[in-house]
């Protein structure tokens, strides 16, 4: 099926020249100039991606994602200013997929595209009710992981994780206590060579932590071993 992304940005010459760019590589396209408009529109008719530019008016991206975010998980990436580290790690914080800094290459977009798309469709179940491979799911303690359904819970609770999120968590719950390295997350949550630095990842491992820590105040189960990366502790 035709992928529909939707791309909300207060710039008409970048909502026009991604949408064109995006139609030519065989994608649907939807655009909005304000993330009001848009924020009412994504949760009745949801998008496969959605891409917000951080500084709008009326409603910045990092409102937008916000809101978003309290009814839907659907993936969204960042367009952020150039050098604003601030937004990219309050946007990563509060759970999108990745960010892209203006000016940007289309083709790196649409690269970061396809790459969260597939990562979306290998972590829903597969259709027409085939059975998940049994060697998927994930059993650590209070840690349950169906990557098939894209399902997490911890002590029976569930917690609801991005795409890139889920990813880097089920690298490091394969392997209870073995240290992984920034790279090697980097590797499991970001494939087709793109490229992420540290502070992306970072970023996500604390939104990991705070998710589950909503539900159990004492989560701890995932360790820092600072200048070697992390593990996930046995139990």
């Amino acid at each position: 099926m035709t992928a529909t992304i939707a791309l909300v940005d207060d710039d008409r010459n970048i909502l026009t020249s991604v949408s064109i760019a995006l139609q030519a590589e065989g994608f649907l396209t939807r655009v909005y100039s304000d993330g009001e408009t848009a924020l009412k529109a994504l949760i009745d008719n949801p998008p496969d991606l959605a891409i917000f530019d951080v500084k709008m008016p009326r409603m910045d991206g990092l409102e937008l994602l916000r809101r978003l975010r309290e009814k839907s998980q659907i993936p969204v990436i960042f367009l952020t200013s150039k050098d604003d580290e601030l937004d990219e790690a309050l946007g990563l914080a509060m759970g999108a997929d990745d960010y892209i800094a203006k000016p940007f290459s289309q083709r790196l977009l649409i690269a970061r595209i396809r790459a969260i798309l597939r990562r979306t469709e290998l972590s829903h179940a597969s259709p027409g009710g085939d059975e998940p491979p049994a060697e998927t799911a994930i059993d650590r303690g209070r840690l349950q992981m169906d990557p098939a359904r894209h399902r997490v819970t911890w002590a029976g609770d569930n917690v609801t994780l991005t795409v890139t999120e889920f990813l880097i968590l089920e690298a490091l719950a394969q392997r209870p206590g073995v240290v992984k390295t920034r790279n090697q997350l980097m590797d499991a949550a970001y494939q087709d060579d793109i490229y992420v630095d540290d502070r992306t990842i970072d970023s996500h491992i604390k939104r990991v932590r705070r998710k589950f820590r909503e539900v159990d105040a004492e989560f701890d189960a995932i360790e820092t071993l600072y200048g070697a990366g992390y593990r996930f502790s046995e139990e």
